[in-house]
Parts: structure tokens; sequence; C-alpha cells
């Protein structure tokens, strides 16, 4: 099993930049696809971007694309979130996941989950 833990939000201007991380428990971490989701009230939890096990390849909704950038640090068992140019409809709980697949974008397709970590964007 792997638990994911998330932290690094909080509340920030419009236009401005934060940096999630999401540590992974286990040595296996290396073995699986890390994603992003965010949740909004009242909105389906949505897909944002996803990292392949090695790292070498990235995936990301629209919305985010050039905006967003997911990394990850195989030996750290970290990956990250980089948000810039924050807009007051990112604001939301972001969450990390794990599955053993590449390409999964649809929160069941997810095997483990963090707790989350609220960011908010204020106009």
């Amino acid at each position: 099993q792997v638990q994911l833990v998330e932290s690094g939000g909080g509340l920030v201007q419009a236009g401005g930049s934060l940096r999630l991380s999401c540590a992974a428990s286990g040595r296996t971490f290396s073995s699986y696809t890390m994603g992003w989701f965010r949740q909004a009230p009242g909105k389906e939890r949505a897909f944002l971007a996803a990292i392949s096990r090695g790292g070498a390849s990235t995936y990301y909704t629209d919305s985010v694309k050039g905006r967003f950038t997911i990394s990850r640090d195989n030996a750290k068992n970290t990956v990250y979130l980089q948000m810039n140019s924050l807009k007051p409809e990112d604001t939301a709980v972001y969450y990390c996941a794990a599955v053993s697949r590449w390409r999964e974008s649809r929160p069941d397709q997810y095997e483990y989950w963090g707790q989350g970590t609220q960011v908010t964007v204020s106009s």
C-alpha cells in the first residue's frame, strides 16, 4: 500500500504561484503513475495532471496546460505541482493520487489518495 500526504496549499492572490508537494510512503513509489486532481465546492473531482513512473512523460488537462507543471523526485518519494498564474477559479482542494498505469484521468481509476490540501486564490 501507498500513503500520500499533500502539502503546500494556502492563500495566494490572483496571478501568484504555489508549489504543492505530495510525499509518498513505501519503497515502490517509482512503480506508480502519479496524478493531481482538484475538487471545488459543488463540483466533481477533476483531473489536472499526471506523470509517468520515471517522470519522462506528463499529461495535462487543457485548463491548466501552460500554467501548471507536474514533476517528481523518486529519490525523495515526492511528486510536485508547480502552479503559476493562478486564477480565482483554481480555488479548490487539491489531491494527489497513485495508479499502476499511465495516463489515467478518471478519479475512480486511481488506487491511492492523499487527504488533500486547500488552495484559495483571491481576486
